[in-house]
């Protein structure tokens, strides 16, 4: 089997690419959520950082959210394709990747809460 390569490869990594977004806008309600957030709180990011540093913080932990969301709904659709019927290690598999989408928002909101409590802390002063 030939391999694309070149710029065929990468024209195929956006088609493909943009498959998989057009099913997360779709049908995954905790991305559309999680993207809804993103898009309301990244131009607030350029309002309360400080510098480039805070603010590639501050963007960086809500593409991590919507990363790990990604990914969290890759393992579920490939534990589902394996089968429908219940065993432990798919339910520890999709078990897992729910925690990690936890500490990913926890984590953002954590980055989040911080810088807001001192944009709100200098608004004051």
């Amino acid at each position: 089997m030939k391999k694309n390569t070149g710029i065929t490869r990468v024209l195929l990594a956006f088609r493909h690419s943009g498959k998989g977004f057009k099913f997360l806008i779709t049908q995954e309600a905790a991305f559309q959520q999680e993207l809804i957030l993103a898009a309301v709180l990244a131009p607030l990011s350029f309002v309360i950082s400080q510098n480039l540093s805070e603010l590639l913080l501050l963007l960086m932990s809500l593409a991590l959210v919507l990363i790990v969301e990604i990914l969290n709904t890759a393992i579920e659709a490939t534990v589902d394709r394996v089968g429908q019927e219940y065993h432990e290690l798919s339910g520890l598999a999709k078990d897992l990747g729910s925690m990690a989408v936890l500490v990913s928002l926890l984590f953002a909101a954590g980055v989040w809460i911080t810088f807001l409590w001192r944009y709100g802390s200098t608004a004051i002063n």
